[in-house]
């Protein structure tokens, strides 16, 4: 069981990030019909290529041993309260594999040359962060809780 707060400060942090890309990728598009390397060196695309392997981090090793969520440990949650109530961290690891999908799917689209595909895939997982930091509302755990119900209605 985990600390709820601790995926939504991880969620504050990637939200930040994928702001990050959105203004590069506004700041230094790359060119009309550039060569891999340049549409690979833009500052967006390697930022973004960070946060993905960030979220397959999460995905694969699970919230628990996050950077993000070591960060959390070692610097907020000292300074709050006990948490009122511990969550499950199965939906929380299933939404980094969603924002692995999300961005990996940017990544790949840009360099098969789709304009653009670097700035729609960190806007979609900045709206999802958004929404975990701020409300509280995960669409990966959602997500996760949509799919076991279904599994569980068909079994």
């Amino acid at each position: 069981m985990i600390d709820p707060r601790s995926p939504r400060f991880g969620a504050g942090i990637t939200a930040v990030l994928l702001l990050v890309i959105i203004a590069l990728a506004f700041a230094f598009p790359p060119e009309a019909g550039a060569p891999f390397g340049a549409r690979v060196s833009t500052p967006s695309f390697l930022l973004l290529a960070a946060i993905s392997l960030l979220f397959l981090w999460g995905a694969a090793a699970g919230v628990q041993r996050h950077p993000y969520g070591a960060l959390f440990r070692a610097l907020i949650r000292p300074r709050l309260a006990p948490p009122t109530e511990l969550e499950d961290p199965k939906p929380p690891t299933f939404a980094q594999l969603v924002g692995f999908v999300v961005t990996a799917a940017g990544l790949a689209l840009a360099l098969a040359g789709v304009p653009g595909a670097v700035l729609v895939a960190a806007s979609l997982a900045f709206v999802a962060a958004f929404l975990n930091a701020v409300f509280g509302y995960c669409i990966g755990c959602q997500l996760y809780l949509l799919l076991v119900r279904a599994r569980g209605s068909h079994a």
